[in-house]
């Protein structure tokens, strides 16, 4: 089974990333699915996102939970029955959790392509990035910025922050150790978050807390 890396984050904290290389049937396989979770499985028009799904089933095996285990509240954010804290992300070939005993954590993993260059002044100020002159490095720390601003997102889980107004991202340098912060802003109120990244294969995984 490709269970491709575990970080450990502290005694309390720690992520989960999958390489999805099996077949939707080898997925299958030693997973049992509640009634809610089979038909959202057979609901989805994409073998790719069924992969991605079953695999995050797996990646809750690996640390002792089941698809029985895993709620989802009004807004579509994940939450364990035993209180503690989780987050899920897939993308093509990935898939990750991250989970946490104490505090609210939020993980995404991106493909790096180049539409982020388009789409990049929707949800970041895109003249901070303009002295990046190599076109591969923009399109990195752009996949890194949207993917913290993602995991944040998922920290707070309402769908009502704007990644452009209420959420921002620490500028930080390439050669750095791999982290920055963030801070989500909202309703006069702005709490702070730890921001770390690594890059595999074309993909990007950024996790926060």
């Amino acid at each position: 089974m490709p269970l491709y890396k575990i970080v450990t984050i502290s005694n309390s904290t720690k992520a989960l990333i999958w390489k999805i290389e099996e077949s939707f049937n080898d997925l299958l396989k030693e997973i049992q699915l509640t009634e809610k979770s089979a038909n959202r499985l057979n609901g989805m028009k994409s073998e790719l996102h069924q992969r991605g799904f079953l695999s995050i089933r797996h990646l809750l095996k690996e640390v002792g939970y089941t698809d029985n285990d895993l709620i989802y509240d009004e807004f579509g954010k994940p939450h364990l029955k035993d209180g503690k804290h989780i987050s899920i992300t897939h993308s093509f070939t990935f898939s990750g959790i991250i989970i946490s005993d104490e505090k609210p954590v939020g993980i995404d993993i991106e493909k790096r392509r180049d539409k982020i260059v388009k789409i990049a002044h929707k949800f970041t100020p895109i003249e901070e990035y303009k002295s990046i002159a190599n076109h591969d490095a923009l399109v990195s720390k752009l996949t890194i910025v949207w993917g913290a601003k993602e995991s944040l997102y998922k920290i707070y889980g309402k769908k009502k922050l704007l990644f452009l107004e209420n959420i921002y991202i620490e500028d930080f340098p390439f050669n750095s150790n791999k982290q920055t912060t963030g801070k989500i802003l909202y309703e006069g109120i702005t709490s702070h978050y730890d921001i770390h990244f690594l890059e595999i294969d074309d993909f990007t995984c950024v996790y926060a807390y």
